[in-house]
């Protein structure tokens, strides 16, 4: 890039994605540049800027040292786009484009609407601003304090209607976490959270309306029949970037492009989990789908036997079951907050509502349904000890309140994985 530096300015930076962004859209020597507070005058100063995306937390901080700031990125009170020209450093807010994107893309309104906002930093400027744009009837920013907060949302804003999350509650790495429980919000029907990872926070999750099988635990919270329009970050994060490229280079590229990067980083990013009844396959199916993909396999009942130091038959009879679904629940975190592999579950892993919860939060998920006189027995502790039919009955509606497809897998191993594989590129970016 003719000696130019590129890159995403920030504090902490390990969770972000706009490397592979900016490379596809052909940014190629696009690099993390990782600064403390006290770094930042002395770094926008350098003659060699080309271009930079900042994020949390010098999107407001970094307005003191632009020469020129855009009448929209003033508008919105803060800059996530900085490019030296001549000498000068220009300041732009591209969040706003791709915060309208998002919205757009999920077929979101905001007009006429009461918009609740969660958070108080950039995002949440870009996210008035856009509501403002949109024609919201009354926007309300929450934070923890004053006269509009978490503690008092529900007796001051039950009406609400739109809710946005600008906060990183529930981003990686504390995915487990929410900022707030929906059913507070009885007549919220669109939810938007700008976090891109996980893909499916805890907020979307609620929403998604995959909790609302009466078979499914309350470990989200179990919501009314509304139907809810949801919109997570990754489509913002790749509009945004377009738009930024555009003014590193002063170059037009064709919105198109901005929908094949979500497809290419949605299929690279998401985990393929396979769930289903001890035996059914999915060792075998992920193997397959391992060398159709070139994913890794993370295969989590050879994980916990590994980590045990014997089999899980040993497991069972020296230490009992609940030991061996605390171990198992550990893998499954762990494995479940990677991403891009192909991640083949116990038997049981649905047994547990955390589970559940973190298989789809960084996946999608597929459950490799078989006939049961098909499904072997042997080294199965639960198979041998009672019935598979009963077992069935129990998990069966488990594994479809935490599946996104079911497939039957009764055709050949090589054909299951094909359809998976078809069926996971055909849905990118969903």
């Amino acid at each position: 890039m003719g000696g130019k530096l590129y890159g995403l300015l920030g504090r902490e930076l390990g969770h972000s994605w706009s490397v592979p962004i900016h490379q596809a859209l052909g940014c190629e020597d696009y690099r993390l540049i990782q600064l403390e507070p006290e770094e930042l005058e002395s770094f926008l100063s350098r003659e060699d800027i080309g271009g930079l995306n900042v994020t949390i937390p010098y999107k407001r901080e970094v307005m003191a040292f632009c020469d020129v700031i855009d009448q929209g990125a003033k508008a919105i009170g803060s800059v996530n786009t900085l490019v030296r020209r001549g000498g000068k450093l220009y300041g732009y807010n591209t969040d706003i484009d791709g915060f309208l994107y998002m919205l757009r893309r999920a077929k979101i309104s905001l007009m006429g609407k009461k918009v609740l906002i969660l958070g108080s930093g950039g995002a949440s400027l870009t996210a008035q601003a856009a509501a403002r744009q949109e024609g919201a009837r009354e926007i309300v920013r929450i934070s923890r304090s004053g006269p509009d907060s978490y503690e008092n949302l529900p007796q001051r804003h039950m009406d609400a209607e739109v809710l946005i999350n600008t906060t990183p509650v529930g981003m990686w790495p504390r995915l487990e976490e929410a900022p707030v429980d929906l059913r507070l919000l009885p007549a919220v029907t669109d939810v938007v959270d700008v976090i891109y990872n996980p893909g499916r926070t805890n907020l979307l999750l609620q929403a998604s309306g995959w909790n609302r099988s009466e078979f499914y635990y309350d470990d989200l919270g179990l919501l009314d029949e509304r139907h809810f329009r949801c919109a997570g970050g990754l489509s913002m994060l790749a509009a945004q970037a377009k738009r930024a490229e555009e003014l590193f280079f002063d170059r037009t590229i064709p919105d198109g492009d901005t929908e094949k990067i979500i497809a290419r980083l949605w299929q690279d990013r998401t985990n393929i989990v396979l769930v289903g009844m001890p035996g059914c396959g999915k060792t075998t199916v992920g193997r397959e789908l391992a060398r159709l993909s070139g994913k890794p396999l993370a295969d989590l009942d050879e994980e916990s036997v590994r980590r045990a130091g014997k089999s899980i038959p040993d497991i069972f009879r020296e230490e009992g079951e609940a030991a061996f679904r605390d171990l198992e629940s550990r893998v499954l975190a762990e494995a479940c907050a990677g991403h891009g592999q192909i991640i083949a579950t116990g038997g049981g892993a649905v047994l547990r509502a955390e589970n559940r919860a973190a298989l789809r939060r960084t996946g999608r998920v597929y459950f490799i349904n078989r006939a049961l006189e098909t499904l072997p027995r042997d080294g199965r502790p639960l198979s041998q000890k009672g019935s598979l039919e009963e077992m069935y009955r129990v998990r069966k509606p488990l594994y479809s309140a935490a599946a996104d497809v079911l497939v039957d897998n009764s055709v050949s191993l090589e054909e299951t994985a094909e359809l998976i594989w078809r069926e996971f590129c055909e849905n990118s970016g969903d």
